[in-house]
């Protein structure tokens, strides 16, 4: 990592801004004080070269184009789901233009339990992109990024500045809670990122200039990772945060999260994403079913008629299923085990009629969408 700038010789201050302007419209008093941003930035950068965790797609020889999966992977599923599944799509599709010639089943069935399975067609939209528009390589700026298919505000920044060293502002949930707790006093940050947090993640990221953006880039890893494993939102193990003593959550007493400031959890059992990820579940095993066979054996006994039927028009309508004169099957899977030029995807089996059905009744739990 890049030579950083010496930090400023102060650990407190009372200073207006940037602070202030994360507590336009808060209910919480102000607090007193604010840590300075600089050394902030230098104790949390120490901790994460001592600390961070040993993942893929953080090793100097990964490509932009793995960073980029694992972006995709990674929002709203955890490391540990993501690890494995990245390690497989990165030996079948190291480039972008593997993943843009590959059949859609393959790739559907590749993405396997990860969940939201619209992200795998995202991805491959954007490989496609890339093939189009940019010589199968994934383009190093975040408006090139962003003009991608499938591709939003934080994925952009994130391939920027961790594949390109690009200093992007990169805001997460961990991060954002990292701020709100460090900097605003406020326990947790709230279910929507404010026009006020965006000011404040800008106002917080370290000057590109003395080196390259090097500091502002390991500022987002290090923020984000620290939010991971330290500053959790339910039990922040505070005695082993490198800025326990500069926090404003901790000055402040650490007051509870308001109603404001908490987010409900997404319930699971019962749902439609539960139903649609079984129904993906039976699909992923390379058959072609009939659409009544198909509702009437998923192993939910809850779920009535018009939830199953309803959660499978979703599937169609989203491209993750298609229907073939009341045959369903993946996308391009129709008459076929779901292989392309490449064979079956490792680990799967093909199957047929109810025999995919009762191979996939014991994965009744978070299985995909």
């Amino acid at each position: 990592m890049a030579m950083r700038p010496t930090a400023e010789p102060a650990a407190r201050t009372t200073l207006a801004s940037p602070m202030n302007s994360a507590r336009e419209g808060s209910l919480r008093p102000e607090i007193g004080f604010t840590p300075e941003p600089t050394l902030v930035h230098e104790r949390v950068i120490e901790w994460f070269e001592g600390n961070a965790r040993p993942l893929p797609w953080r090793e100097p020889d990964c490509t932009p184009w793995g960073v980029m999966v694992s972006e995709i992977m990674l929002q709203q599923t955890p490391v540990v789901r993501v690890l494995p599944r990245w390690e497989l799509w990165m030996q079948r599709w190291p480039k972008p233009a593997d993943l843009a010639a590959a059949p859609t089943s393959e790739v559907l069935t590749a993405w396997d339990r990860l969940g939201y399975p619209r992200r795998a067609l995202r991805l491959q939209a954007a490989a496609q992109a890339m093939v189009e528009r940019h010589q199968g390589e994934v383009p190093r700026t975040a408006a090139e990024l962003r003009a991608l298919p499938g591709v939003g505000e934080y994925t952009a920044a994130a391939v920027a500045c961790f594949a390109f060293l690009e200093p992007e502002v990169v805001v997460d949930t961990n991060i954002r809670r990292v701020h709100a707790r460090a900097f605003t006093g406020h326990a947790l940050p709230g279910k929507t990122y404010t026009s006020a947090q965006r000011r404040l993640a800008h106002e917080l990221m370290p000057a590109a200039e003395p080196d390259d953006g090097a500091t502002a880039c390991a500022w987002n890893a290090s923020a984000m990772e620290l939010g991971a494993l330290i500053c959790t939102a339910r039990a922040p193990q505070c005695q082993a945060c490198p800025v326990a003593d500069l926090c404003a959550w901790r000055a402040a007493g650490s007051p509870p999260a308001t109603q404001e400031q908490q987010t409900r959890g997404q319930g699971w059992a019962g749902t439609d994403r539960q139903v649609r990820g079984a129904i993906m579940a039976v699909l992923r095993t390379g058959e072609t079913v009939g659409r009544t066979e198909l509702l009437d054996e998923l192993p939910l006994p809850d779920a009535s008629q018009e939830q199953r039927s309803r959660c499978l028009d979703s599937l169609l309508r989203d491209g993750l299923a298609a229907d073939d004169a009341g045959q369903i099957s993946l996308p391009g899977a129709q008459g076929s085990a779901s292989q392309g030029p490449g064979g079956p995807v490792a680990g799967q089996t093909a199957g047929t009629g109810s025999a995919g059905l009762a191979a996939v009744e014991h994965q009744a739990q978070r299985l995909g969408e």
